[in-house]
């Protein structure tokens, strides 16, 4: 009987978007992923940046309560040519990360070409060719009106990938408690004292 591997992990995978924000929860036992929830949070009918942060702040708040993750994974705003926009999409980000950081689930942060890359192989994947390579991995049909949702479920595989290779298993075995380097969850671990 194997049961060192019948824990149950949870995973929040985040896509920040002022728009569209999508995200995917997962449930992984052993190396077995299981697709819990995905959806999007529809931004565009709110009046105000203030409103849209709000109402992301609150929906995250409200998945976090509903699936218990025990870890979120959120994708890094990308460098644009426009500095208004992303400006906005890493305040976008900061209230997603905030609402885990008031739960107290760690947070690891990955850029879109390492999501990509992590399930599809390559960097420059499309979103189509993600969400084929999610169907072929969790053997099941994703809808297609859920794009940016498929990039929070993408972000969530992508950080069990990692949270499972052999560096990050051994260096979380010899540290006892682990954090990614550099992520939110060492600073917050710390940095008490900065964290209200």
């Amino acid at each position: 009987m194997q049961q060192a591997d019948a824990t149950e992990k949870v995973i929040i995978g985040v896509d920040p978007g002022t728009q569209v924000m999508g995200y995917g929860v997962i449930s992984v036992k052993g190396q077995h992923i299981t697709l819990v929830q995905y959806g999007v949070i529809h931004l565009s009918k709110y009046t105000t940046h203030e409103l849209k942060l709000k109402k992301i702040f609150e929906r995250i708040t409200q998945l976090i309560e509903e699936y218990l993750p025990d870890e979120m994974a959120i994708e890094d705003p990308f460098y644009g040519k426009n500095p208004q926009s992303m400006l906005k999409l890493g305040r976008a980000q900061g209230v997603a990360m905030a609402a885990a950081l008031a739960r107290d689930v760690p947070i690891v942060e990955y850029s879109p070409k390492k999501v990509k890359q992590s399930v599809t192989g390559s960097g420059a994947a499309s979103k189509e060719q993600v969400a084929y390579m999610l169907e072929k991995i969790l053997k099941m049909e994703l809808s297609r009106e859920f794009m940016d949702a498929t990039d929070g479920i993408a972000i969530a595989i992508c950080h069990h990938y990692h949270a499972n290779s052999p560096a990050a298993v051994a260096s979380s075995s010899a540290g006892g408690k682990k954090s990614k380097k550099g992520g939110w969850g060492a600073f917050v671990s710390e940095n008490p004292s900065r964290v209200k």
